[in-house]
């Protein structure tokens, strides 16, 4: 898996050397919750993130997608095995900045312009009032929303409020983007819509992406490599590469090598 992440002016810490094998590095990671009896929600899970790749993580609800974001990001600690991000801790991470989150809820602040919106996670660093007007523009330029800087959350669409979304978790120019079925809540035609976007500015930004969904379209779509999870204990069963050109249209969705990774991954998913 191939990451790099080239975005300008890193705030406030050194960017990694290109030469750092992987910006993500789980050990054998294990999850137990304590109970009677006891509940393994992960188990043995290894994976190598490089710099600038984008992966997917899939499989059935409850199997620990989101929980493995979680740990990446240092909300939930491991009971076994070793979580590395750019060689140190995930709370190392944390407060270098390092990681930019998109969840399925946009979750705007709803009496904050789209601007202000953006510019939260600047005023929480620090940023200067001109650096993050500067920042908020080219990021909502970036997203297509240039021109709807002064409207606030209840004037867009499902669609609109998941690029500021995005634009918000680039605010700070994180390393890393962990997202977590961003756009399971718009329709089919909105959803296909927002991935070719997602690409766009993943292309433009080459941050490393860790991506949580269940559909298998928009996994092959937007990765270098899908994760697939079992249902019991949360075990990386198979780690697929997906070799179709970049950049992508979405015309690839109906060619021969996309539909057989897609039938691929299906059947993997119902072993």
């Amino acid at each position: 898996m191939q990451l790099t992440s080239s975005l300008p002016e890193r705030i406030a810490v050194e960017p990694t050397s290109e030469k750092t094998t992987a910006v993500v590095e789980l050990r054998d990671v294990g999850l137990c919750y304590a109970g009677r009896p006891p509940v393994q929600v992960l188990e043995g899970v290894n994976l190598s993130v490089r710099r600038g790749s984008f992966v997917s993580l899939i499989g059935p609800s409850g199997c620990g997608k989101s929980t493995l974001l979680r740990i990446v990001a240092g909300i939930l600690p491991v009971t076994s095995g070793s979580v590395l991000v750019e060689g140190g801790s995930p709370l190392q991470a944390q407060r270098a900045h390092r990681f930019g989150f998109v969840f399925q809820d946009a979750a705007l602040l709803p009496w904050r312009s789209v601007q202000e919106n953006v510019e939260l996670l600047g005023e929480l660093v620090g940023l200067t009032p001109d650096e993050r007007r500067d920042r908020s523009s080219a990021l909502l330029s970036l997203v297509g929303l240039a021109g709807r800087e002064h409207l606030r959350p209840s004037q867009l669409s499902g669609g609109m409020r998941q690029r500021v979304a995005i634009a918000r978790a680039l605010a700070i120019n994180p390393s890393i983007l962990l997202m977590d079925e961003p756009f399971s809540a718009v329709d089919e035609f909105q959803r296909e819509l927002l991935n070719t976007e997602l690409l766009r500015i993943w292309n433009d930004q080459r941050n490393s992406v860790l991506f949580v969904t269940h559909n298998i379209e928009e996994a092959v779509y937007l990765s270098d490599w899908v994760c697939v999870m079992s249902p019991n204990r949360g075990r990386i069963v198979e780690l697929i590469p997906v070799e179709l050109e970049r950049p992508r249209a979405s015309e690839v969705r109906v060619s021969p090598e996309f539909l057989a990774l897609r039938s691929h991954l299906r059947e993997v998913l119902v072993r």
